[in-house]
């Protein structure tokens, strides 16, 4: 009844009315804003006392590996330190691990993208504190702050998502908002939304209390939602691999989003999420698969092949054809040409075959009692 009257109140209906309506919303919005990042800094002290070092001690170890093997391969310390050293060791770090464990206990199961978050934050731990034990990681903020970014973008999402939704729904539905104008409604609805999201506590608590990273993946699961919904089904594709890049979980949800357009009988979209998926994990993996000027030289002639082809037929979304041809293109080569799979063994077949009940102590999850 409030927002109804807020809405409704004859000064309200003015130019000046409009300007002030706007004010108030920025005001609640950025009220809303700190509130949850206050909310976040205070959750973040008090609990450093009951944190699950685990995670962190890992991650700050996998990372400082990364920048290791970074000056072994190095002819000198200013080459080691530099980013093409840096990415030289990030690139060998999964054969490294590989070719060097016992019966495949490979220890890391990180995917790509997780991998190289981790190692750019040891890296900048490194610079500040050369000598700093693998057991004690210092400066843990900047992956609390990644988490902040990932909420704020997840809260940014659902706001679109449901603000797109409401806009588009009938008129036939009642709600306590039905007097107002459909922008409106579904604005306030998107933004309703998007508050108790930015303001979750079990979310809150896993990125900043426990902390974890599953909170990683949740915008490029959304956003990926939201492309789909405007039928930019290439660009769900891409974000899902994106996802999964930094963490393998999103890989069960990510049929969904082929089933989507194919229990509809789209065959068109369903390819175009194939064929996103696809271009974008071999753009991430490519530095694996294709090690040789030759695979190189052969991504070129597929594309001078496929790109006049694709120009001359005046195929429809010719972008999106080409760029998961070269995607599928990278894997084929990679196999034939002697690419490295080892980012596949370890950051994702590793995890899935070694973790696979996924429980800590005495809490166990539904695979394990299903066992």
């Amino acid at each position: 009844m409030a927002i109804r009257s807020f809405f409704r109140v004859q000064i309200l209906s003015t130019p000046i009315g409009g300007f002030i309506r706007r004010i108030a919303v920025a005001l609640l919005i950025a009220t809303i804003f700190l509130a949850g990042v206050q909310v976040r800094r205070w959750i973040g002290d008090a609990t450093r006392h009951v944190r699950y070092q685990h995670d962190i001690v890992n991650g700050f170890y996998w990372g400082s590996e990364v920048v290791k093997e970074a000056r072994r391969i190095s002819p000198d310390e200013a080459t080691a330190n530099s980013w093409t050293g840096f990415f030289r060791g990030y690139f060998a770090l999964y054969d490294r691990v590989k070719n060097q464990a016992y019966e495949k206990e490979y220890g890391l199961d990180y995917a790509p993208l997780r991998l190289l978050v981790m190692a750019i934050w040891a890296k900048q731990v490194r610079n500040i504190f050369p000598g700093v034990d693998d057991g004690h990681p210092k400066l843990v903020n900047p992956l609390l702050k990644i988490n902040l970014v990932c909420e704020l973008l997840s809260a940014i999402a659902i706001f679109l998502l449901v603000r797109f939704c409401v806009g588009r729904s009938s008129d036939a539905t009642r709600s306590p908002l039905h007097e107002l104008p459909q922008q409106h409604r579904a604005s306030l609805c998107g933004l309703a939304a998007a508050s108790v999201a930015w303001l979750e506590p079990s979310m809150i608590l896993d990125a900043h209390g426990w902390p974890q990273w599953d909170v990683w993946i949740l915008p490029c699961y959304l956003f990926a939602a939201l492309a789909a919904l405007k039928n930019r089904w290439f660009w769900c594709g891409c974000l899902v691999a994106a996802g999964a890049m930094l963490k393998g979980q999103l890989l069960f949800v990510a049929p969904f989003f082929v089933f989507w357009p194919l229990l509809q009988k789209r065959w068109i979209p369903t390819l175009h999420v194939l064929l996103g998926f696809v271009a974008t994990a071999a753009l991430i993996v490519s530095p694996w698969l294709l090690r040789t000027p030759a695979s190189w030289i052969a991504i070129a002639a597929v594309t001078g092949i496929s790109l006049p082809f694709l120009l001359r037929h005046k195929v429809p979304h010719a972008g999106a054809w080409l760029a998961g041809t070269i995607g599928c293109a990278v894997f084929v080569i990679g196999v034939l040409n002697g690419g490295s799979f080892a980012w596949l063994q370890v950051g994702f077949i590793y995890g899935s075959e070694h973790y696979p009940y996924l429980f800590i102590s005495s809490c166990y999850n539904l695979p394990s009692l299903l066992a």
